[in-house]
This record gives structure tokens, sequence and C-alpha cells, in this order.
């Protein structure tokens, strides 16, 4: 067998978050380089307007994972250019950290990323292509 095949939960996305009856652990995000800081509870990460389909509201933006603590900013969310991230987490962030956010639904990180990295503990122990990086696109 040369394929596997998963729902979207096998990613744990953020819109789980909201479901009654299961938890699951988030097993998947993403990572932006931290490039200004215009305020000491401010950090703006490069990028990270991965919405999800769907209605246009705040469930469909990704979500602040790690550092815990930060919080998108209510008048801006997550844009394609840049993400100000707010809150007590934002004021420890200098450039060139790293922001982790979670997706909304599974789809974002295959149809933006090339790559998806494995992770155990610590280190990157394998990185598999998308079906991007393996230059498919779907809609």
């Amino acid at each position: 067998m040369s394929e596997l095949a998963a729902g979207s939960g096998f990613f744990a996305p953020a819109l789980f978050d909201h479901y009654s009856r299961f938890e699951l652990t988030p097993a998947a995000g993403f990572a932006l380089p931290i490039v200004r800081k215009p305020a000491p509870g401010i950090a703006t990460a490069l990028g990270g307007g991965y919405l999800a389909s769907g209605s246009g509201d705040p469930g469909r933006l990704p979500v602040p994972w790690l550092p815990p603590g930060l919080a998108l900013d209510p008048e801006e969310g997550a844009g394609e250019v840049q993400t100000p991230l707010l809150g007590a987490a934002a004021a420890d962030l200098r450039i060139g950290d790293r922001a982790y956010l979670r997706h909304a639904k599974a789809g974002e990180l295959c149809e933006r990323f090339d790559v998806l990295h494995l992770v155990q503990g610590d280190r990157i122990v394998d990185t598999v292509p998308t079906y991007r990086g393996d230059g498919k696109t779907f809609l």
C-alpha cells in the first residue's frame, strides 16, 4: 500500500476545539517568524492569513498556539502580509523568534505548504511532501 487517508481529525485543527462531545490533542500547526515589535505587548509575524473555507467569521481564522498567551488582534485578525499578535506572551517575543499557530480546518496546511515536518519531542524525524509539494492543486 502506498497511500494513507485520514480525515480532518488527524491534525486536530482548531475548529474541533469547539466540539463538546470529544477532545483532541493538537497535532499540527505552522510557524511564523516575528518581524516587528511595534509596542511592548505586540509582536508582528510575517504572513499568516491562512483562512479556512466557509463563512467569513472568526472561527475560520488560525489560532495562536505557542507560546501560550498570544491572541490575534480583533481589528486585524490573520493577514496575508502580517499578523499582529497580542497578549502577555507577545511582550517576550523578539524579532527572529517564531510564533506557532494552528489552522482552523485541516486543508490549509497541505494547500499552503510544500512539506510537513514530522516532529517527535524536540526533533524533526522526517519531512514529507504535501499534495502541493507533489505539484498537485485541487479546486
